[in-house]
């Protein structure tokens, strides 16, 4: 059977499909995965109003994409206090958010219940809000750092009221690739175990790709296809995020960027190697938001949220710093010709405009 005949009949693709799709000409790509897309969620764009606080820079690893941890390209370091966290959190929760999300650092000087107790200070403070923490890569570190297991630290998590877990830390699963840019770090196969153990307690995820860098095509399709697996198991991936790849301050040295072209076809593959995931999310904090809006032809139905501030992507070039606002949001999506669905972390809809 060839490729255009599977498309037609919603077969599951291969390595090989997934590899082939992208020789496909962009408006035959997006032709199928808009179709998938629109099976799915009609004319709807998801998205949040959501805060993200990233609460230290001090990490004790050096990955080479990396422009936000404290580093030579990065000589400013800080760690945010637990009243400095709430206090931002406040304010946000009086613009209405609905999440927190929380990523940092691998800080080694700030102690476990640091880590922790962000999460309940700010469940205590504000118990209608959803807590979304600690990428897997987080997790590792703090396993390792703490000589605890990873299960223990999951259980922690709970306790400590994190309701879901970001994606981040995924970068690319190519072990060759992933040595070269961020060695150290949480492997592929610990990531996936990480998360498969979060599920298992009945809790949702994210799962995230970097892509742009010094990854192939393969790379990317066995990204894709090592989260299918996975979820074919566990059934506890919210959303897929591809994460397009930040020049500015690091060390990577990328001289060959993506075009709009290449994003474009990697969300609408996603989508159709995808099967098994509910969501595509164009987060537009790496993607511009021009593009994160195309990207809603392309298979992509969720462009994240808010915002309202944010430090990772921005310290790599991405125009994220203080995100937008929902008045904004709401216009450029409409004007997209699609329809704002505002959605709570789990994709509970909430209101739709």
């Amino acid at each position: 059977m060839n490729l255009i005949d599977k498309l037609e009949s919603n077969q599951r693709l291969s390595l090989e499909d997934g590899v082939a799709l992208y020789e496909l000409d962009l408006f035959t790509l997006g032709h199928y995965a808009s179709q998938r897309r629109r099976a799915r969620h009609g004319n709807k764009a998801f998205f949040n109003i959501n805060r993200h606080i990233n609460p230290t820079n001090i990490c004790k690893d050096i990955c080479k994409f990396c422009a936000f941890s404290a580093n030579r390209k990065n000589p400013n370091p800080y760690t945010l206090s637990h009243e400095t966290i709430l206090e931002t959190v406040k304010n946000s929760v009086q613009n209405g958010i609905t999440e927190v999300h929380i990523v940092s650092a691998h800080n080694p000087d700030t102690g476990l219940e640091w880590y922790l107790e962000i999460f309940s200070k700010v469940k205590q403070a504000f118990p209608h809000l959803h807590v979304k923490a600690l990428t897997a890569a987080e997790i590792n570190f703090l396993s390792e750092q703490y000589g605890q297991s990873v299960e223990t630290i999951i259980d922690k998590m709970v306790a400590y009221g994190v309701d879901s877990m970001p994606g981040g830390g995924a970068e690319i699963f190519a072990e060759k690739v992933r040595d070269y840019i961020c060695k150290g770090k949480v492997s592929s196969q610990q990531w996936l175990d990480i998360h498969e153990a979060w599920h298992k307690r009945g809790k949702q995820s994210n799962a995230t790709m970097l892509f742009g860098h010094v990854e192939k095509r393969e790379d990317r399709i066995d990204h894709m296809l090592r989260l299918r697996d996975l979820q074919d198991k566990t059934g506890g991936f919210n959303a897929f995020i591809p994460l397009v790849y930040q020049r500015e301050n690091n060390y990577l040295h990328v001289e060959d960027f993506l075009s709009s072209t290449e994003i474009l076809k990697t969300y609408a593959i996603s989508r159709l190697m995808l099967d098994n995931i509910g969501h595509i999310k164009a987060y537009w904090a790496t993607s511009t938001i021009n593009l994160a809006l195309v990207a809603l032809e392309y298979g992509a139905d969720d462009l994240d949220g808010t915002i309202e501030a944010e430090a990772i992507q921005s310290a790599a070039g991405a125009s994220s710093a203080h995100g937008l606002k929902i008045e904004t949001f709401l216009e450029l999506i409409e004007t997209s010709g699609f329809t704002p669905v505002q959605r709570d972390s789990l994709y509970n809809e909430l209101k739709t405009y």
